[in-house]
């Protein structure tokens, strides 16, 4: 069987070469080359890139293998995500790559201009000898004020802390709790701009955050405060931030992102109170490094068919320990509900009972889903796209947790309804130190069977004989009965049957076994692992 080709088209470490391994074809093209792109493309399972290779709508659709566009880096304004969702092709970045490096420039910027180190540099440079025009300011009691809270303002509040700051910050989805943690007094923007010395600021970019730093805030700050964006370009309003320096409104500011990069005629260059650096909060060997081996490892789990947690077009993030376990036991269910289906869904409950049912199982719905499709569809069936298929299908699709679970530590339930109108649910749990994966119920039938690569399952008449009938068919046929569990309601009422076989069942030898027994429901089922 062939390699999967994993496409290079930017210079990467070595190390990502590495981390990928040699379970892959790796090919290298020049993703500025837009012609040898999407020839390359064409074969590619796989593309990592830098900030350099356009992965629009047109590159993404030049290729039908392509499941999976890696970031090796935190920004994502060269990748179309929504074209990569609708192809169903997973989008990748290493968003913690670059956190240290990030916050030690912004400490750098933050001592940069206290200290006014590259403003005296430059007269050194030019033969003249200031120390007087020089004179700066200490860190030591000093407040800094940091907009946005997340892993790099908790990273650039303990090296301030050690400088021996006041820290105080401002985000609205940061609890009081970690921030005491932290040893940050929280505070609203307004308070934070007018008590800071020096300001940072650490939000994503988005319509609300565009521009939130401008004139009006600027009137807000001491003419002494310093103000730092290495996050993004046009958090802060440049013309604003351009007249507030001009006019000494503000002793200075620090810069390494910008409205348009490079900012070659901006008039933020004509001044001497500004450090300006170009977008280099990334710019490290470590951080380099560390995005390549990041996304390696991304695309070596997308490409075995397993979860992402730093894809960003597919509900992930960090999963905890304990729910993990329960992302293969759900794609399994989701495959058994949707073969024992008899009509299009229209509606599908993941129901999460028990201890786990406390943490973040988003991740369960989206393997349900997709195992449900993984045998439905003609299409390769991911994280990504299959949210994309049921919405495609006019299939609601609900997450329900439930803190209790009467027989088991956890329970897993899958349960829906076809168009036809018949009601179908799947449950299963893991048990013991191995972490069994088993079906304890089928359309209402208690059952406790080891899931295993084939199984038929029988709802018929309970009567005597049953169990010989279909088991002379299956052992004419030379097909094994590994296992088999009976569930019934009541005697004489309707029966399950749940086997183990340990070889696909022809569809003839099915159709035999159904009419011999008279069955309601008689289904051969095949897991797909991945």
């Amino acid at each position: 069987m062939a390699k999967p080709v994993v496409l290079i088209a930017e210079e990467l470490s070595p190390a990502t070469v590495e981390a990928l391994g040699p379970d892959f074809d790796v090919r290298s093209v020049d993703g500025t080359d837009r012609s040898a792109l999407l020839e390359a493309l064409s074969q590619a399972d796989a593309v990592l890139i830098r900030s350099a290779t356009q992965m629009d709508a047109e590159a993404i659709s030049s290729s039908k293998t392509l499941k999976v566009i890696a970031r090796a880096g935190v920004g994502l304004d060269n990748v179309d995500i929504k074209a990569a969702t609708a192809a169903g092709v997973m989008v990748v970045n290493a968003p913690t790559s670059n956190i240290i490096s990030a916050a030690e420039l912004t400490v750098g910027h933050i001592i940069s201009m206290a200290r006014y180190i590259p403003a005296a540099h430059a007269s050194l440079a030019a033969g003249t000898w200031k120390r007087s025009k020089y004179t700066g300011t200490e860190l030591y009691e000093k407040t800094v004020g940091i907009i946005g809270l997340g892993r790099i303002g908790a990273l650039i509040t303990a090296r301030l802390q050690a400088f021996g700051m006041n820290v105080i910050a401002y985000d609205p989805y940061v609890t009081s709790a970690r921030a005491q943690q932290l040893g940050v007094t929280q505070v609203t923007l307004d308070e934070l701009l007018a008590q800071s010395d020096f300001i940072t600021i650490h939000m994503p970019k988005t319509p609300e955050t565009t521009g939130m730093i401008s004139t009006d805030q600027f009137g807000m700050m001491k003419p002494t405060a310093f103000i730092v964006n290495v996050a993004r370009g046009g958090l802060i309003d440049e013309d604003a931030l351009y007249a507030a320096l001009k006019t000494n409104r503000i002793a200075g500011a620090g810069l390494d992102v910008f409205v348009s990069e490079p900012p070659l005629k901006s008039p933020l260059l004509e001044l001497d109170n500004i450090v300006l650096t170009p977008h280099l909060g990334a710019s490290t060997d470590e951080a380099q490094e560390k995005a390549g081996v990041s996304v390696a490892k991304s695309v070596r789990l997308a490409l075995g068919g397993e979860l992402v947690p730093d894809a960003v077009n597919v509900a992930g993030g960090v999963i905890a320990s304990e729910v993990r376990p329960g992302i293969p036991l759900m794609e399994k269910l989701g495959q058994i509900f949707s073969t024992l289906a008899s009509s299009p869904l229209v509606s599908v409950d993941v129901v999460i009972s028990g201890e786990i049912a406390a943490l973040d199982v988003s991740v369960l719905k989206l393997a349900a889903l997709k195992g449900i499709f993984t045998n439905v569809v003609s299409e390769s069936v991911s994280y990504v796209n299959a949210p994309l298929l049921a919405e495609q299908r006019g299939v609601a699709v609900r997450l329900i947790t439930e803190s209790e679970s009467e027989e088991y530590r956890n329970l897993l339930t899958i349960r829906g309804a076809g168009s036809g109108g018949e009601q179908i649910s799947v449950s299963g749990t893991l048990t013991g130190p191995k972490q069994t994966e088993k079906i304890v119920a089928i359309n209402g039938y208690d059952v406790e069977v080891p899931i295993s690569e084939h199984h038929i399952v029988m709802i018929y008449t309970d009567r005597p004989g049953i169990v010989a009938l279909y088991g002379k068919e299956f052992g004419d046929a030379s097909i094994n009965i590994a296992g088999m569990q009976v569930a019934r309601r009541a005697a004489g009422g309707q029966a399950l049957s749940v086997l183990t076989v340990d070889s696909p069942v022809p569809e003839a030898l099915l159709e035999k076994v159904r009419v011999a027994i008279d069955a309601d429901l008689l289904r051969e089922i095949d897991i797909t692992e991945g």
